[in-house]
């Protein structure tokens, strides 16, 4: 994403008097980790002055706790009821922050969140009002994961985070959305391990319970809980099969085209080959949308659609012998 400095009077007058300060900007201008951690004391102000519950989720309170290995965030993952969402995105609105535009069809790619951005910071905000794995109502939901939130200070700021528990839950859906890449595999084996240190599979399974995940969450709680404990192992939802087979995005769009009423087909298929305009702005909110732009845009979206087209057939073939089970 573009940065866009603030440049103020006072660093007017300061740059005239100093020729050589040629980009005064540069040094107030917004670090991707500094505007996490404010991007967090932003929106809890927001949350608290609307009377919103909200907690944050991933990012850096996950490693202040102890439930990632340390990494930089470059975005802020905020979760609220789906009855606060609007009320939190016009608090946001309010200060100068806008929606980023997303791929229209919400079929192939089911929303979960919302992201909003602003011209003068480094970073997104995305908006939780579900989660991909937890199948049981998302205002439900919401309120068994509220009883397990608690309290921790980020940029002089006390903001809402997951318990232990809940935590490792969220990222451990998170993670096991893509299971096939390294980066997940190691942040599964490394919940697995905290989860052992500090006999947490148990309280992990009741929440999932709670929330509707034990289906999507049997890869990693099965090998941890104890030998007596009964389980009755429900089938995952059509959702979450579909997110674990479509490695690709094109997996996923012709998945959702055969999976739909006959009746949507067409249109379906009008849009996977003529894509709308924020298609394009989803990845690129500069994208060149003028008739040779869109030309361009198009050739090389199907020069990637092409060199997926081996990764595509075996997520396909993974399909195909899932119905014939």
């Amino acid at each position: 994403m573009r940065n866009h400095a603030m440049f103020t009077p006072a660093m007017q007058n300061q740059a005239t008097q100093n020729p050589a300060m040629q980009n005064p900007a540069d040094e107030t201008q917004l670090s991707i980790p500094e505007a996490v951690l404010l991007g967090h004391a932003l929106v809890q102000r927001v949350a608290d002055g609307l009377g919103i519950r909200a907690f944050f989720i991933k990012g850096p309170a996950s490693v202040v706790q102890g439930l990632r290995m340390p990494k930089m965030s470059v975005d802020v993952d905020v979760f609220v009821s789906p009855a606060d969402l609007e009320a939190l995105l016009n608090g946001m609105r309010e200060r100068g922050w806008r929606d980023r535009p997303v791929d229209p069809d919400s079929r192939t790619f089911p929303k979960h969140s919302i992201t909003i951005d602003h011209p003068s910071w480094p970073c997104c905000i995305d908006v939780h009002f579900r989660f991909p794995g937890m199948e049981l109502d998302p205002a439900h939901s919401f309120e068994t994961m509220w009883a397990h939130t608690e309290a921790l200070e980020l940029a002089g700021q006390e903001v809402r985070v997951p318990s232990k528990a809940l935590g490792i839950l969220i990222l451990a859906l998170h993670a096991l959305r893509s299971p096939h890449l390294p980066a997940c595999r190691q942040e599964l084996v490394f919940l697995a391990e905290l989860t052992e240190r500090e006999s947490l599979a148990d309280t992990i399974l009741e929440i999932s319970a709670a929330t509707g995940s034990v289906a999507a969450m049997r890869p990693f709680l099965e090998d941890h809980l104890p030998q007596e404990a009964s389980v009755e192992w429900p089938q995952p939802s059509t959702e979450w099969r579909n997110r674990l087979l479509a490695k690709e995005p094109g997996s996923a769009r012709i998945i959702a085209i055969v999976q739909a009423p006959l009746r949507d087909k067409p249109k379906m298929l009008f849009r996977a080959v003529f894509p709308a305009p924020e298609v394009f702005l989803s990845g690129n909110l500069y994208a060149d949308l003028s008739f040779r732009g869109r030309l361009r845009l198009q050739k090389a979206r199907w020069g990637k659609f092409v060199r997926s087209v081996p990764r595509i057939v075996r997520d396909l073939s993974q399909l195909r012998r899932a119905r014939s089970r």
